[in-house]
């Protein structure tokens, strides 16, 4: 506790000299929605609010949960939250064909969580097995986006696929079966169910190129005060790289305001978590954390190109990320 104090007076304490220096009365507020309930995928965000990198920016940010019955996506465009974090660059292709005025502005995550996970000793410990598997619990939503680029890159079958409903019944049940999973979550979750450690293969690793969790901005603000974005990025990648490489002791306290805005979370589910992306180098390089570049995300929009989900030319990347932000 006393740790935990000393790190959040250190930031109140050195907000007022940026506040003063940049002319300001008041840290300035913001407000930054998830994707989902608080996680340990969510760490560094968490941390930058705990240890005071958010205040010493002079933002007085405010996290604001997604969850299973919590949509905040539509609440970027429309002005309600200054900032949101999004799943892959699915989201922001989408936004820029329909119009919608967002941009990704940096991503945390080199690698994107998205996986398959087999039971061990079936004959998929190799990835090129996985097409072949008589059944694949995949949810409706990655059946017309991350399944049809399975299709088209290695070959999966339409025939095999299953409705994934999030329980995790009918994939322990069928030990020939593969699912879709985050890797950072459901591997922990079939080891407490099932009893055993599943294959987990991220698709990252074959091919799939998207970034993951993104800090998406609307392109009003990122025009009209860069300096906030700049800011709001440096601070989440601060808190980023000090709860990758932290120890316990040091992500105690972010650890701690997770477990408070989502109560079901168990610590020893974050430690778990935590080292699964270390593991799998989700980040990538923590020198370069956060980087987002025009050029690998066009690599990942012509994959999408050939695997049907986009028409040629009709997602401008200019109106869908911005690379100025991260170095």
């Amino acid at each position: 506790m006393l740790k935990r104090r000393t790190l959040l007076a250190t930031g109140a304490l050195a907000a007022p000299a940026f506040i003063r220096a940049q002319g300001l009365s008041a840290p300035q507020k913001v407000v930054f929605a998830t994707n989902w309930r608080a996680q340990a995928a969510h760490g560094g965000f968490y941390q930058a609010l705990v240890d005071g990198s958010y205040a010493k920016a002079g933002l007085a940010v405010e996290i604001r949960q997604g969850g299973p019955q919590v949509n905040n996506r539509p609440l970027l465009p429309a002005g309600k939250v200054d900032f949101l974090m999004t799943g892959n660059l699915l989201h922001a292709f989408d936004n820029a064909k329909m119009g919608v005025p967002t941009l990704s502005v940096a991503a945390l995550f080199q690698k994107d969580p998205q996986a398959l996970i087999a039971h061990p000793g079936q004959g998929f410990d190799k990835f090129e097995a996985l097409a072949k598997a008589p059944r694949a619990w995949i949810a409706k939503d990655l059946q017309f986006t991350t399944w049809q680029w399975l299709k088209q890159a290695h070959g999966f079958r339409d025939e095999a696929l299953r409705p994934y409903h999030y329980t995790l019944g009918p994939f322990l049940a069928d030990r020939r079966s593969i699912q879709q999973a985050y890797s950072v979550a459901e591997p922990i979750y079939v080891k407490e169910q099932g009893g055993f450690d599943p294959v987990v293969h991220l698709i990252a690793d074959h091919g799939w190129r998207s970034y993951s969790t993104l800090i998406d901005a609307r392109a009003a603000t990122v025009a009209q005060q860069p300096d906030l974005v700049q800011r709001f990025v440096d601070a989440s990648i601060a808190g980023w790289k000090a709860y990758i490489t932290g120890s316990p002791a040091q992500r105690a306290a972010a650890d701690a305001r997770m477990r408070q805005d989502n109560p079901e979370m168990k610590q020893a589910e974050l430690l778990a978590s935590h080292a699964l992306m270390v593991g799998q180098g989700l980040v990538g390089d923590v020198a370069t954390l956060g980087r987002l570049r025009v050029a690998r995300v066009e690599a990942f929009l012509q994959d999408m190109v050939k695997a049907g989900l986009y028409k040629p030319g009709e997602v401008a990347l200019n109106r869908a990320v911005s690379e100025r932000f991260t170095g």
